[in-house]
């Protein structure tokens, strides 16, 4: 059995986390208190948007991986993508960090993005 941080907490940990290093971060969309989803979008300086969510592994985990990148080319595809994610998924939190380096604040290597 996994046991899980409850979502809130993560969450609020996460935004304290970005913050006390001089980045921004916020909740877009609230999800279930305790045993809810989360999905991160990192961006910095609102730009350059890319979406990471936790996946099941055949292990039995769950790691984060990069589920979206926001197109330059069609920035407003992006907010749809979370919007049809909130959409799908009424426990879903999305948080944004809008932080260089973002990626190192959910555990992933800075090259990855």
């Amino acid at each position: 059995m996994d046991i899980r941080l409850p979502a809130h907490l993560e969450v609020s940990s996460l935004i304290r986390t970005v913050n006390a290093e001089g980045g921004f971060a916020t909740v877009l969309s609230k999800g279930e208190r305790d045993a809810g989803t989360i999905m991160v979008v990192v961006t910095e300086g609102g730009r350059e948007g890319r979406a990471y969510e936790r996946m099941p592994q055949l292990d039995g985990t769950r790691q984060w991986q990069l589920s979206r990148r926001q197109n330059l080319e069609n920035p407003y595809e992006f907010g749809e993508y979370l919007a049809r994610r909130g959409d799908q998924d009424p426990d879903l939190w999305i948080v944004e960090l809008d932080i260089a380096q973002g990626e190192r604040f959910i555990g992933l290597p800075v090259n990855s993005a």
